[in-house]
């Protein structure tokens, strides 16, 4: 059996004259250039989950805050301080959540584009696809203004849902 009937089908095209250990080569670097898109894709995942478990927590506050405000409104209610605080307490730890998920992924996804550079100087990967802006990250920063206007309307009566 010649050299070239027992180059893999898979091995794409530019890999044609290349020697077994050549195209061993070339295919763990392929396969290591990909590891590195499926870990991005697993940081999106690890932000979205802090986003879910974040709006999960600024919406059940806000929520709670807005009925027993306006229970005590309807003056059915004389004190409903200790609830209210209790959602702005929801509030505030659902944007703690978020900030704190927004600089980890932010600070990852820096240590992984660095690591993938120098990999790529180093000739170990091709790096031929670009990372592209994690739109993730930019509904995460959405949805963080939404948290602190949602608490300054809370706090202070101020903002789009204020009364």
């Amino acid at each position: 059996m010649s050299e070239s009937e027992r180059e893999p089908a898979t091995a794409g095209k530019g890999t044609e004259g290349m020697s077994s250990g050549e195209l061993s080569v070339e295919l763990a670097s392929r396969r290591t250039g990909m590891s590195f898109q499926r870990t991005r894709i697993s940081a999106d995942r690890t932000l979205m989950s802090v986003m879910r478990t974040s709006l999960s927590l600024i919406g059940f506050g806000f929520t709670i805050f807005q009925v027993f405000q306006k229970l005590h409104e309807a003056d059915v209610l004389h004190n409903s301080a200790a609830p209210r605080h209790f959602g702005e307490a929801l509030v505030w730890l659902g944007i703690a959540m978020l900030v704190l998920g927004i600089g980890y992924h932010v600070v990852f996804m820096l240590g992984l584009r660095k690591e993938r550079a120098q990999m790529k100087a180093q000739g170990l990967i091709h790096a031929e696809s670009q990372f592209p802006v994690s739109l993730t990250l930019i509904v995460a920063l959405l949805l963080l203004a939404i948290g602190f206007m949602a608490i300054f309307s809370m706090v202070l009566n101020w903002g789009p849902f204020g009364q």
